[in-house]
């Protein structure tokens, strides 16, 4: 079980995402990991989580051209928000969270 430290590092890089998308995790991330393995999966799994999801928000914005795109682009936006808060809770609650829609890059 990670300690009380740790769980509220890895809490703070999903919450910081509401005030600076990358900056605040990526910092966050990039001094915590080598001290904890619990803060650096976190850290990974919000990076990927950023990452997949700019690119369904491209996909998105591209397939305006053809309308769909202005009925994915507020789903993407709705389920960034939620697993967000999901996997701030999850960090803080201790547990090893895999966001589903998520294409892992980092490992």
């Amino acid at each position: 079980m990670p300690t009380k430290d740790e769980r509220m590092m890895a809490a703070l890089i999903y919450i910081s995402s509401f005030f600076t998308v990358f900056i605040g995790p990526l910092i966050i991330w990039l001094i915590k990991k080598d001290e904890s393995e619990f803060v650096d999966f976190h850290g990974k799994e919000y990076l990927n989580f950023l990452i997949s999801y700019a690119v369904y928000g491209f996909v998105s914005s591209i397939l305006m051209v053809v309308l769909i795109g202005f009925v994915l682009a507020p789903i993407v936006g709705l389920m960034a928000l939620i697993f967000t808060i999901l996997g701030a809770v999850k960090a803080y609650e201790g547990d090893y969270y895999k966001i589903p829609t998520v294409f892992r890059l980092l490992k």
